[in-house]
């Protein structure tokens, strides 16, 4: 997965302005104590990021 289709994957299914506080300020204890974007700023899989928020915000297996 490229970092446009994540971002554009998070727009989908939150919408513009919340797939940023999601990605940005939201803390996941599967990523290590870590935002989505730190996350992938420190070189976690874009796909594996993207799956950890789907299960945490229980995105539909069939938008994942």
């Amino acid at each position: 997965m490229r970092l446009q289709e994540f971002w554009s994957r998070m727009e989908q299914h939150f919408g513009s302005m919340r797939a940023r506080t999601v990605a940005g300020d939201h803390v996941f204890s599967t990523l290590g104590g870590r935002t989505a974007v730190e996350a992938i700023d420190a070189g976690v899989p874009i796909r594996t990021v993207w799956l950890e928020i789907c299960k945490e915000y229980d995105v539909p297996p069939k938008d994942r």
